[in-house]
């Protein structure tokens, strides 16, 4: 199969109308999937004071202005809402979307929204076992007619959800790195698997942990689509990489943070190359996140230059 391109667009730092013209942009012009994330405070963490839009409200608007592209979420925080709740929301936004949604989810990790919003943020373990429950009933509620669950933390009673997704089997996907839960749990219950901004021999080696807990679980590696975000910072030509490359260093100066590992850097000839290691080494689809400002006149030579080369 042919790579899957993508585009993360992590709904912060910038005006509505902007993003809403990036979603169009993504799908008008041969990507196959567009997502936001699940934040109420910046990512990483500075002081708080960064302008975030809410992520069900936000995957809603991008069911409404595409009509091509697959719509997911990077991932939805498992202990922000009820996995009832969630299948609803994700149901209606299917119906949306006439059939596009993906089910991202995970067991988050930003501590600080947790404390401002009074949501509690409880010790890793406990987090790993309400995912695991959580994909337990996102799959029931949306491939059964009635379901009943009795977990620790979350319970179904004859439960209905009606009207039924547009889709049979609505994909969910783990995000995350954890070895021992995370991708056991890819492994056991999703459809597909997700990781953020990881060098491509990291990507390699977790791949092959999660084949090994495919082995463990009687899971087909193949049936598993695995997926990697990488942040964009490609420019159109040698100077305007060398432009985008000090800016994006000296933001994250200021914010206090190391550069990511996983990244497109360069021009576009670099990107192609540095895209089809990333393939060689597994990756199914891989998204480009796009951070605020948007360097448009790179984002036209990824779509004029780069596509061609690995689609």
């Amino acid at each position: 199969m042919a790579l899957r391109l993508g585009v993360h667009t992590g709904q912060q730092d910038i005006e509505m109308d902007e993003l809403r013209k990036l979603w169009q942009f993504v799908d008008t012009n041969g990507f196959d999937f567009v997502s936001i994330w699940d934040h109420f405070y910046e990512a990483p963490p500075i002081d708080g004071m960064s302008p975030e839009f809410e992520a069900v409200a936000c995957m809603a608007a991008v069911a409404a202005e595409t009509e091509n592209v697959r719509i997911g979420c990077h991932v939805f925080c498992m202990g922000y809402r009820n996995p009832a709740l969630l299948a609803n929301s994700l149901m209606t936004i299917d119906h949306l979307s006439h059939g596009r949604v993906e089910a991202g989810i995970g067991a988050g990790w930003h501590v600080a929204e947790h404390e401002a919003y009074g949501f509690r943020f409880p010790p890793v373990k406990e987090r790993m076992d309400r995912l695991e429950e959580g994909m337990q009933v996102l799959r029931l509620l949306t491939t059964q007619e009635r379901s009943d669950f009795d977990g620790e933390y979350y319970q179904l009673k004859d439960a209905l959800l009606f009207p039924r997704p547009v889709q049979e089997r609505m994909p969910i996907v783990v995000g995350g790195r954890g070895e021992r839960r995370t991708l056991r749990m890819a492994a056991r219950h999703a459809d597909g698997w997700n990781v953020p901004y990881i060098n491509v021999e990291e990507f390699e080696r977790l791949n092959g942990v999660l084949d090994k807990w495919c082995e463990v679980e009687d899971r087909d590696p193949d049936s598993i689509d695995r997926s990697i975000n990488l942040h964009m910072q490609m420019g159109a030509n040698e100077p305007d990489a060398d432009r985008i490359a000090e800016e994006r260093g000296a933001a994250l100066e200021r914010g206090g943070r190391m550069p990511a590992t996983g990244a497109l850097r360069g021009a576009p000839q670099q990107a192609i190359e540095t895209l089809k290691t990333y393939e060689q080494s597994g990756a199914a689809r891989i998204s480009i996140a796009i951070r605020p400002p948007i360097q448009w006149e790179a984002l036209q030579a990824f779509v004029e230059e780069v596509m061609p080369a690995v689609k």
